[in-house]
């Protein structure tokens, strides 16, 4: 992957071949546009640290999160992130359930996301308490 230039799409989100583990949500971070790649860098981190072993993958052009213990081809996923022209959009699955409710709705009722912009100011330990409970929440099939 590294000898190949990455394509961004629509709104600016890599194209990023579909894969299982930590290798390919590292190339979709350091592929994501300006800003962004700093800021996801440092919150899937947070991610590691709040769940240790989650299940990554990236899947249409999206990182997902899931719970640990799946084996090499996870099926079942909590979060992912989407990247977009002015922001980051964290979608928690079951994020309806979560303490408190993150703040943007969703079409789906219980899926409920957060958008990360530029000049914001993520607070880590809040991040970090969604995670934690997103994961320990019935995961999506996909």
């Amino acid at each position: 992957m590294a000898d190949r230039k990455v394509v961004l799409l629509s709104g600016g989100n890599p194209q990023i071949p579909k894969g299982y583990g930590d290798a390919p949500v590292k190339a979709y971070i350091a592929a994501m546009p300006g800003w962004k790649s700093d800021v996801w860098k440092r919150l899937d981190r947070l991610i590691e640290q709040a769940v240790p072993g989650a299940a990554k993958a990236v899947k249409w052009n999206s990182p997902l999160y899931g719970p640990p213990g799946q084996g090499e081809e996870p099926t079942r996923w909590f979060m992912s992130i989407h990247c977009f022209e002015r922001y980051i959009k964290v979608a928690f699955f079951r994020g309806q359930s979560l303490k408190p409710v993150p703040p943007v709705a969703s079409k789906s009722g219980d899926t409920r996301y957060f958008h990360i912009h530029e000049d914001d100011k993520v607070d880590a330990a809040a991040f970090a308490d969604w995670v934690k409970q997103a994961a320990a929440l019935p995961a999506e099939t996909m």
